[in-house]
């Protein structure tokens, strides 16, 4: 039976970062923006439009080159939607049918929750405010120069747009403790050292 592992996590507190390194130790897949890819590759939307829509509050995306009368605008665009909701569901599950994984957003947590022939663990990764903000800022891209004052403003929209698309997606509350099995507070914690204890929740 595969084991599948999702995880939730907020903006800057390490759960990508925390998710790969766990599929590393426990030699399993990892799965994070090929999911994007995939989906991409299932529809007929550019991969830009496609990342704008998973990465915001769905009942309000339209995609820019639709040259639609207002009148039937919200019909076409429900449709862009489920057709996106549909290839991001079969993704997943086709994802966690073939192989042991760790996977990272997508509502993955909710998609997989009644999966028969899985072990699934939900895993939900947060820290304060201070701790993402350093975390971002240590590991800026190259030409990315934010001050502090502006990094905490970046990070509290990725997380509001991640909190609609999750809600609209779900219906449930992104990050809610009852929609996970275990909630990590990385503030203040190092991962490389983190990793082979949690890794021991999963080993046979």
């Amino acid at each position: 039976m595969n084991q599948v592992i999702t995880i939730g996590r907020e903006f800057g507190s390490g759960g990508r970062e925390l998710g790969h390194k766990l599929a590393q130790h426990l030699g399993i897949a990892y799965y994070d923006k090929q999911i994007l890819s995939e989906i991409v590759d299932k529809t007929d939307f550019s991969r830009e439009y496609v990342q704008e829509v998973v990465e915001n509050k769905l009942t309000y995306m339209m995609p820019p080159s639709a040259s639609i009368g207002m009148s039937i605008g919200n019909e076409y665009q429900i449709q862009q939607m489920q057709k996106i909701v549909k290839a991001q569901t079969d993704v997943i599950r086709e994802m966690a049918g073939k192989s042991s994984c760790v996977i990272v957003g997508r509502c993955a947590d909710y998609i997989l929750r009644e999966t028969q022939d899985i072990r699934l663990f939900r895993l939900f990764v947060y820290a304060d405010m201070q701790s993402r903000i350093r975390r971002c800022m240590e590991r800026a891209p190259e030409g990315e120069h934010y001050t502090e004052k502006e990094m905490e403003k970046h990070i509290r929209k990725v997380d509001k747009n991640r909190a609609n698309y999750y809600s609209d997606f779900t219906l449930q509350k992104w990050g809610d403790k009852s929609c996970y099995d275990i909630c990590i507070n990385t503030t203040s914690m190092n991962i490389d050292v983190m990793v082979p204890y949690l890794a021991k929740l999963f080993e046979d």
